[in-house]
């Protein structure tokens, strides 16, 4: 049955388990996931589809199920899983979008590694995405593609069905044209985003950026712009823009620029926060770590997180202040990615390195000042653990958005607690009230966790109080009606008839 919405992601939108023998499709546990935000949608629509990737031994065998219905709480809907070899698996995924577009996106030319590539596996994995969304889409449907690994989606799309209208959503930073243009695909690329009817980006930096690489390959004439709300123009955000691109005028049609921040599920982390699970947790928590002060770093192993770079500014603070020792402690959650990445276990290793020297040096019998935590914690842990942390720390050399920080606002039900957050991250253009540093400065992170450490319990509150409002603003819920009011306003909702002025540029 042809679908008047279809979504285009890498993900299933559900998790396999297996029960008797048998193999049953249950909804995400995650909650601040993309996946169920986008589910939610599916009953604004009578008919639904969803296209993800599934490895398989043998794409070729008869008995995989290319399509299967899906009836859950969301509604009902249909899945294209497209059967990916591991070899493709680790081409396309692994190696093309993790070892040349992860680094240049986030402004690491140094780690940019084009020898691997296979750019004709890249085309032909999303060429089969790009046929599978046109086999699932009514006359006229809208399509939503997600992120970086399926840039060339919406060209093939288009070449295809010209009938669809089509979003693209950019998860990642969108790097300026200095930096995007090493990629020697940077033509089909840009001329590929540029068949789709909306791009949407989290940040009104990302946009412009976008804009210089499309000016860089074609001349697009005047863009217009206009204001950024005063609540997304940080002043100590490295990140933040005055003004923002609203649209770009093609040969045959207009690309419509969306900037909306990627947000956190508030309410459901809010009644997590308030259970009795949560409380008994939280308190077993504070009872095991002992009168001491906690910050929590939450992240991943990855070169942009600046984990080993954090590590330091503790020892930095340990050497720093003395009476700090015994009294103070660092649970560091770095968790490693996929194990057939191999890129990143050099990180890995100079965070053990560093923890264990910290350790050696300050620790004793009873007191380790450093926890490394190498594996996930579970969400309903991680929310107790937010209720324990008197700061949380986080600080990556580059993020898209971030939404640890914004899961540890909506988590403080006590409205108590201190972020101090890079300016480098994407989150850090909402949320002005943090402690904001530049994770580049030794000096500036010294400053930004002696703030931290030492602010007073009012100048907290004040700041965690800006904080929870700008998270509950712009939450799961806001980011996606957004888009999808963009990318089909009939269907979703009308956009705002408010018109602010506009200027071109």
């Amino acid at each position: 049955m042809s679908s008047d919405l279809v979504i285009v992601y890498h993900r299933q939108p559900y998790d396999e388990v297996e029960v008797d023998g048998k193999i049953e499709y249950v909804a995400n546990k995650s909650p601040n996931g993309i996946v169920p935000t986008l589910k939610s949608f599916f009953g604004k629509v009578e008919n639904a589809a969803w296209v993800a990737w599934k490895e398989a031994e043998d794409p070729s065998d008869p008995g995989f199920e290319r399509v299967i219905e899906i009836d859950d709480p969301f509604g009902k809907y249909t899945v294209s899983r497209l059967p990916l070899t591991a070899s493709q698996v680790k081409s396309f995924y692994h190696v093309t979008s993790k070892e040349a577009f992860w680094p240049i996106l986030h402004g690491f030319k140094e780690k940019y590694n084009y020898d691997p590539v296979d750019w004709p596996t890249f085309k032909e994995v999303n060429w089969a995405f790009a046929e599978a969304a046109a086999s699932e889409a009514a006359q006229g449907a809208s399509v939503w593609v997600h992120d970086y690994n399926l840039w060339l989606v919406p060209g093939y799309l288009r070449q295809m069905r010209p009938d669809l209208r089509i979003s693209f959503y950019h998860h990642t930073p969108f790097p300026a044209a200095d930096m995007f243009n090493v990629l020697p695909w940077r033509g089909e690329i840009i001329e590929s985003l540029l068949a789709a009817d909306v791009v949407g980006f989290h940040i009104p930096r990302y946009a412009s950026n976008f804009v210089s690489c499309v000016r860089s390959l074609r001349d697009v004439g005047n863009v217009p712009r206009i204001k950024v709300e005063d609540d997304m123009m940080s002043e100590g955000s490295a990140l933040s823009d005055r003004t923002t691109p609203t649209e770009i005028h093609v040969e045959d049609h207009v690309v419509q620029l969306g900037v909306t921040p990627v947000g956190v599920d508030v309410e459901y982390i809010k009644s997590l926060a308030a259970s009795e699970e949560t409380d008994k947790l939280a308190a077993r928590f504070r009872s095991e770590i002992g009168d001491t002060r906690v910050l929590l770093s939450v992240g991943r192993t990855d070169y942009t997180k600046g984990g080993a770079d954090q590590l330091l500014a503790f020892e930095r603070l340990l050497e720093r202040r003395p009476e700090l020792r015994g009294q103070v402690r660092l649970l560091h959650v770095s968790v490693p990615a996929n194990r057939n990445m191999t890129v990143y276990e050099p990180i890995q290793k100079e965070l053990e390195e560093i923890a264990g020297r910290i350790n050696g040096r300050f620790g004793s019998f009873t007191f380790q000042p450093i926890a490394l935590i190498s594996r996930a914690i579970p969400f309903d842990e991680l929310v107790a653990w937010y209720q324990v942390a008197d700061v949380a720390w986080i600080t990556p050399l580059a993020d898209g958005m971030n939404l640890v920080c914004k899961e540890y606002v909506a988590a403080r039900k006590d409205g108590d607690g201190v972020l101090v957050l890079s300016e480098f991250a994407g989150a850090a253009v909402e949320l002005g009230a943090a402690v904001l540093t530049n994770p580049f400065s030794s000096r500036a992170m010294d400053f930004a966790i002696d703030m931290a450490l030492d602010m007073p319990e009012e100048e907290r509150r004040a700041r965690m109080e800006l904080l929870n409002a700008s998270v509950a603003k712009r939450d799961t819920r806001h980011w996606a009606e957004d888009q999808l009011t963009l990318l089909s306003p009939k269907d979703f909702g009308a956009a705002s008839s408010d018109a602010p002025e506009v200027e071109t540029a």
